[in-house]
């Protein structure tokens, strides 16, 4: 018989109780955060000096990534709604299905976009077309392979 101190927790190794999905929101959410961040600091953002907001040319994560201020703030902002979606399971995984849909029309619109016309606004490269298209595909697959709150199912076990 389930007693109150086992109570959802059984088959389950997170001590949390967050769902699959809320952890890849999480996660998703903290990485883009992080990215976020990172564009702002001089050297790990390759030729800072040439950041600006919507210019589409210079500045570079790690090197590779084309940023500018614009890009940065929409990993910001995307990165705090991941984290503020994973606190319910249908919410985390609303984010990972719309977000990954989101990333596929970037990526879409960074295959048609000429990259030196003013219409790449969000400063868009090659690497980050490549990129957009992982996260998108890995969203949007996160979304649909972690459809089921396996919390449920642990709870209606554990009342049983």
């Amino acid at each position: 018989m389930a007693t109150a101190s086992n109570r959802g927790t059984v088959g389950r190794d997170d001590t949390y109780g967050r769902s699959r999905a809320q952890w890849a929101s999480l996660i998703v959410g903290a990485t883009f955060l992080l990215v976020g961040i990172l564009g702002f600091i001089p050297g790990i953002t390759t030729n800072y000096d040439n950041l600006g907001f919507v210019d589409q040319h210079g500045a570079k994560l790690i090197g590779v990534f084309e940023v500018n201020a614009l890009h940065n703030i929409v990993h910001l902002a995307f990165g705090v709604l991941g984290l503020a979606l994973a606190s319910r399971h249908d919410t985390a995984r609303m984010f990972l299905l719309v977000g990954g849909i989101v990333y596929l029309v970037v990526w879409i619109y960074g295959a048609i976009v000429d990259f030196a016309s003013s219409a790449n606004f969000i400063a868009l490269n090659t690497a980050d077309n490549w990129l957009h298209f992982l996260l998108g595909a890995g969203m949007l697959g996160l979304g649909a392979l972690l459809w089921r709150d396996e919390r449920l199912a642990e709870r209606r076990l554990a009342t049983a």
